[in-house]
């Protein structure tokens, strides 16, 4: 399992960069994350950030999708704003989950 270091941290992750280990997420290193790909965190992006790990936690696979817009109560189109181009991709690696199956 390849580690890498971030913010002075040694961080488990997979061959595409995303976290392993659920436990090594913090809120300081998903802004580090956030700003790796280009995203300025706000309330907004927190908010959704919550909701996927929140929902990992009880149903052991990164939400796709749809599921974050249908039971976040954040649209789709408001994820696309606060996530360009492949969010769901996007909000995963922000949040430390594993990338969602579907996901290229």
């Amino acid at each position: 399992m390849p580690v890498t270091s971030i913010a002075g941290r040694d961080i488990h992750v997979d061959a595409e960069g995303f976290l392993t280990s659920y436990d090594e997420w913090t809120p300081e290193l998903a802004e580090q994350l956030a700003a790796q790909i280009g995203i300025d965190l706000t309330d907004a992006h927190r908010k959704v950030v919550a909701f996927l790990r929140d929902d990992y936690a009880t149903q052991g696979e990164t939400a796709t999708l749809r599921r974050v817009s249908t039971l976040s109560g954040v649209g789709t189109k408001e994820l696309f704003t606060l996530f360009p181009k492949k969010p769901a991709k996007k909000m995963a690696y922000i949040a430390g989950l594993p990338k969602p199956h579907g996901c290229v």
